[in-house]
């Protein structure tokens, strides 16, 4: 934990009526995922969704991103005996919990996209029920560009969107797709002016909000059966897949990489 948290939560939770808002509260590193992080966007996500009082979940990011993705510099990452970041568990018992509550939540989920959303941030945008996007937002699979494989259930949430060829050019390319090539793919609901973000989410969360919450509860439900209905299965696949790329030669050089700024110099191995 750096110094800027000590003092403040990674994740603020607030109640606006009916409508719930989780902020991931980690600007100085662009809303990145650490381990701290993990423990309360979990615990967020589980009260919002035990919360009788809360009939829609706004999620959001502070400052200029909504999430740049997993904290590379975590220094609290556990490891395995080898040495290397143990991302099998990480996913089992932090993540997959976080996407999983999102998708079995009887009540409609907001993603309001207010910057870059990169990695297991962008999974965690897809995951939501909706997504609106400011337009300077992008959206990135950029677990390629560090020799992983795309995980936090992308390689599920990217295609049910948009399709085999768009996902295949998102998780092997690792190129950002702007808001507005994101609303034609079909990858997000809404675009809106950066300015007009906060009010327009606002404004769907409180319409949400004062809606009929089993009827939203139970097309929830129809559209998980037809299209999550093996979630669990791909989330684990998608975990074992990380372990073994972390284990891999090129994870270290594209890891190494990322940390001194400068292109990877890829073997293969």
């Amino acid at each position: 934990m750096s110094e800027h948290e000590q003092d403040q939560p990674t994740v603020n939770s607030s109640l606006d009526g009916a409508a719930a808002t989780i902020e991931l509260n980690r600007p100085h590193a662009l809303n990145a995922w650490n381990t701290q992080f993990g423990i309360d966007l979990l615990a967020a996500v589980r009260q919002a969704s035990e919360d009788e009082q809360a009939r829609a979940i706004v999620i959001t990011g502070a400052g200029r991103a909504f999430s740049s993705g997993a904290d590379l510099k975590d220094s609290s990452m556990q490891t395995t005996p080898e040495g290397r970041p143990d991302v099998y568990k990480t996913l089992t018992e932090r993540y997959h919990p976080i996407m999983t509550a999102i998708r079995e939540m009887p009540k409609p989920v907001i993603a309001s996209v207010n910057g870059p959303a990169v990695g297991i941030g962008c999974s965690l945008a897809l995951c939501c029920d909706l997504v609106l996007a400011a337009e300077s937002a992008y959206f990135l699979l950029a677990f390629v560009n560090i020799g992983l494989a795309p995980d936090g259930g992308s390689s599920l949430f990217v295609p049910s969107r948009v399709g085999m060829a768009r996902a295949a050019e998102m998780a092997m390319l690792g190129q950002r797709v702007s808001a507005s090539q994101a609303l034609e793919w079909g990858l997000i609901n809404r675009v809106v002016a950066d300015g007009e973000l906060a009010a327009q989410t606002r404004e769907l969360a409180a319409r949400l909000a004062g809606g009929p919450t089993r009827s939203y509860a139970a097309a929830k439900r129809q559209l998980n059966s037809w299209l999550y209905a093996n979630m669990a299965a791909q989330l684990e696949f998608e975990a074992q897949n990380q372990r073994e790329m972390v284990s891999g030669e090129d994870f270290l050089e594209g890891a190494m990489a990322f940390i001194e700024k400068r292109e990877p110099r890829f073997s293969g191995r």
